[in-house]
């Protein structure tokens, strides 16, 4: 199928030729002709499937086609008057055609770059994020200019509407984008006041990782007759990523693994995922020290440093991105060839997203977790939830000194160690995991609905309030 045959605007098609698209992915062939036909959306897919052209293009092709309203026109008529008498214009609401809400600043940030590149030849339609970390006078700018489609994080955005400075009156479409992730961080109650603050007429499309347990009955309250759409589940195989678990005995071990691991000749760039922001900066630091091009990334850092550390890495300055969980939601990079688990992760569910930032676009990459023996059980969780056996290598010269018994064979659902498409290489030592109880604090642990804490018992920062 071609983007030709989804019925999109020609201004919009020529835009996606010149940026290189070939064919639309599977949530959009399903996606796109759907919302141009008006149809609320329920969206289950996986990151990296192409979600922001499923919801982005449709979205633009109907705005396109929409003349401005008479409010809209008065607005502007008013400002640029203003301006023409050398006065400064008095502010009056926004009010923007479509709404995107994202969970994090780098994923609005992403989203606000695509939709600049599908709408490069629609000049009448403008997009800005406003979002945690941007000063307040420059997103007074941004909300001046009457943007038609604003991609926030609810937080911030619940600010301006408290102050007066959004009115969704005219509002066409409000898009929830990873909405899972949104819940998970406890924005809920944000969600809830944005949403009813937009118009009954509205279009809603919510895209999920999920749309089980609380995602599921927030969707039906939001949505009328919504059309679902699953392409894939969140424990989607990752087929073209490459899983592997290395045993540590302790944190000298795993830093010296690390740091050979990184000089891997097939590695091109890297992130290295960490549970706390203090652990990002300090091992960041220290692969500077050892000769690598190195950068941390976590929401205690201004929105003006992350911008620019995201920069360099598009740009290939920076080679090894050490990230939290939050501050790396919504990097696409395509050149990244590995991402390294130095912490595991608290749920599954954020692991399937972690290796998700390599083997973009249809490549190949490689994920690899570095374990401690402790944390045998959260390795099988992770298991259970992905149904993949994750094979265990070992490296020469950086053996862990102890060893693990053998794994059993039998696993729920009726999946075999042989389903799984990244095992280890003919000769290759594996070791099995090691069947040990779960140590409170141990990092990467914990179920779903758990408290949201780090190892250190600090309460997650994520920045966009």
């Amino acid at each position: 199928m071609t983007f030709e045959a989804l019925g999109l605007n020609t201004s919009i098609i020529k835009a996606l030729t010149d940026a290189g698209y070939t064919k639309p992915t599977p949530v959009q062939e399903q996606a796109v002709p759907a919302a141009i036909a008006g149809k609320d959306l329920l969206v289950s897919s996986q990151t990296g499937s192409g979600k922001t052209a499923a919801f982005m293009l449709p979205s633009l092709h109907r705005l396109s086609a929409l003349e401005p309203s008479a409010a809209s026109r008065t607005h502007n008529q008013e400002m640029q008057a203003a301006r023409a008498r050398g006065e400064r214009p008095r502010f009056k609401p926004a009010q923007p055609k479509m709404l995107v809400l994202t969970p994090t600043r780098e994923l609005a940030l992403q989203v606000t770059t695509n939709t600049d590149k599908y709408s490069v030849n629609l000049r009448r339609l403008k997009a800005v994020s406003i979002l945690g970390g941007m000063p307040y006078p420059k997103q007074m700018q941004l909300l001046a200019k009457n943007p038609e489609i604003l991609v926030a994080t609810p937080g911030r955005l619940i600010d301006h509407m408290e102050s007066g400075k959004i009115d969704f009156s005219q509002l066409e479409i409000l898009v929830l984008d990873e909405a899972d992730r949104m819940l998970d961080m406890g924005f809920i109650d944000d969600i809830e006041k944005i949403v009813e603050a937009t118009p009954d007429t509205r279009q809603t499309m919510l895209f999920s990782a999920t749309l089980d347990g609380v995602v599921g009955n927030m969707a039906r309250r939001i949505t009328k007759d919504p059309q679902i759409i699953q392409i894939m589940s969140a424990a989607n195989k990752h087929e073209n990523i490459t899983q592997r678990v290395h045993f540590v005995d302790d944190l000298s071990h795993k830093n010296r693994l690390l740091d050979h691991l990184l000089r891997d000749d097939s590695l091109d760039q890297a992130v290295v995922f960490t549970a706390t922001k203090r652990d990002a900066d300090t091992i960041a630091d220290r692969l500077n020290i050892a000769g690598f091009s190195a950068a941390a990334l976590h929401g205690d850092m201004h929105q003006g440093a992350r911008n620019r550390t995201l920069d360099s890495l598009r740009r290939g300055q920076v080679k090894v991105l050490v990230a939290t969980d939050v501050a790396a939601r919504g990097i696409d990079v395509p050149t990244i060839t590995h991402v390294f688990n130095y912490d595991l992760p608290k749920f599954p569910e954020d692991y399937v997203h972690r290796i998700g930032r390599t083997g973009r676009a249809g490549r190949n990459g490689l994920a690899i977790s570095l374990v401690n023996h402790a944390e045998g059980m959260n390795v099988k969780r992770i298991e259970r939830f992905t149904k993949q056996l994750i094979p265990v290598n070992v490296i020469e010269g950086y053996e862990p000194k102890k060893s693990a018994p053998p794994r059993s064979t039998s696993r729920p659902g009726g999946w075999k160690p042989g389903d799984n498409r990244g095992g280890a290489k003919p000769g290759q030592r594996t070791f099995s995991k090691p069947n040990a109880p779960r140590r409170d604090g141990a990092s990467g642990g914990g179920y779903k609905g758990s408290n949201p804490r780090s190892n250190d018992g600090a309460r997650r920062s994520y920045g966009d309030r």
